[in-house]
């Protein structure tokens, strides 16, 4: 893998997978969805390995896959709790710009219907509001850029990671 990559990280329904693809478009890149990588690679849906392994035994799956992936000239939308993996998020980060899409708690409650069928890692009695506040300071944390979501369209936050990947 070579620092030519783009790694959106972000909360479920963030927009890492619709943002990466036309992202992906735009730039000349391939785009790869790190969920899909974890389904192919363990032969099962996201919920059946969360329910089979356990959300602490999906994230050490998720921390392995994730360390081993090289790509070259990529944007990679991950899961949203790769950030729970630190070898994950040192080997994403040493290869790729990392770019955090921020969003608001009250558009991820509109957003997140089902959690179980989505394969979101939800820790056992944890709930919505918790795993937010528990993620933001990671993801801001591994941020290279951060791309404020609130009140703005797919291209409008297309538009302002652009300018800032110009700057980075």
């Amino acid at each position: 893998m070579k620092k030519d990559n783009i790694i959106l990280i972000g909360l479920p329904t963030s927009g890492k997978s619709s943002v990466g693809v036309v992202l992906a478009k735009m730039l000349g890149m391939d785009f790869v969805d790190g969920d899909l990588l974890i389904q192919k690679q363990e032969k099962k849906k996201l919920s059946e390995i969360i329910e089979a392994a356990g959300v602490y035994g999906f994230i050490r799956i998720e921390e392995k896959i994730m360390s081993e992936t090289e790509l070259e000239n990529t944007v990679l939308a991950p899961g949203g709790s790769v950030i729970y993996g630190d070898r994950a998020m040192r080997h994403l980060k040493k290869n790729g710009i990392v770019v955090y899409l921020k969003m608001e708690l009250k558009e991820l409650l509109r957003r997140l219907k089902d959690v179980k069928e989505r394969g979101v890692a939800l820790k056992d009695g944890e709930t919505i509001e918790q795993m937010y506040y528990e993620r933001v300071p990671l993801y801001e944390k591994y941020a290279d850029i951060i791309v404020d979501e609130t009140g703005k369209n797919i291209d409008a936050v297309l538009t302002e990671m652009a300018e800032q990947l110009k700057r980075y």
